[in-house]
């Protein structure tokens, strides 16, 4: 289930890639994405979660720890959902205080010095789809501010992440959720605790 999601994405971003030229201008080092917590499915949690557990460099490994354990000492008192399970709240008032909560909170498998992610190939499905253009749930595109700064809305129109991506993700979300009996979204940090 999780493989055939990631094939799919990174095939979507590769299309997509290549229609944009040097309009996607991501490059390894740039990691104003990795800025500020997103939700992340359940699905995106137990990968990265197995990739630290696989990581074999062991010195990497407690450097990712040692960020996550800095991170939550920042995050949880404000956690707008579950502490102790991770798991972001659903109602309205904590949806509300989610939109204003760690903007600026650093990524734990953001690399500070590198600017890399130190678990790149466990990364969440958003980390690997960010930068093209995308549809937003209004149906506007957005992309990353850095990129398509001199194209026109032709040409990041002509660059689109295959739109039928997200539904192909949610399914695959509410597969896997359905099948090990979770629910909701977490946050990175959240799920490599206790990693």
């Amino acid at each position: 289930m999780q493989d055939t999601l990631i094939q799919i994405a990174d095939a979507a971003l590769a299309s997509s890639s290549e229609r944009s030229g040097h309009h996607l201008v991501c490059h390894p080092g740039c990691s104003q994405c990795c800025i500020g917590v997103f939700p992340i499915a359940h699905q995106d949690a137990d990968r990265l979660h197995a990739g630290l557990l696989a990581l074999s460099d062991q010195d990497k490994a407690n450097r990712i720890r040692a960020r996550v354990q800095q991170s939550l000492a920042r995050l949880d008192p404000w956690f707008p959902g579950d502490r102790v399970t991770g798991v972001l709240g659903e109602n309205y008032e904590e949806a509300i205080l989610f939109e204003e909560f760690a903007n600026d909170e650093p990524c734990p498998v953001l690399d500070p010095v590198t600017g890399t992610c130190d678990l790149y190939e466990s990364r969440p499905v958003l980390c690997r789809t960010f930068g093209p253009p995308m549809r937003t749930e209004e149906g506007n595109l957005a992309t990353c501010e850095l990129c398509y700064i001199e194209a026109s809305t032709e040409e990041i129109a002509a660059c689109e992440l295959d739109p039928e991506f997200p539904e192909i993700e949610e399914q695959s979300n509410a597969a896997y959720d359905a099948a090990t009996g979770k629910h909701g979204q977490t946050l990175i940090a959240y799920a490599l605790r206790g990693a």
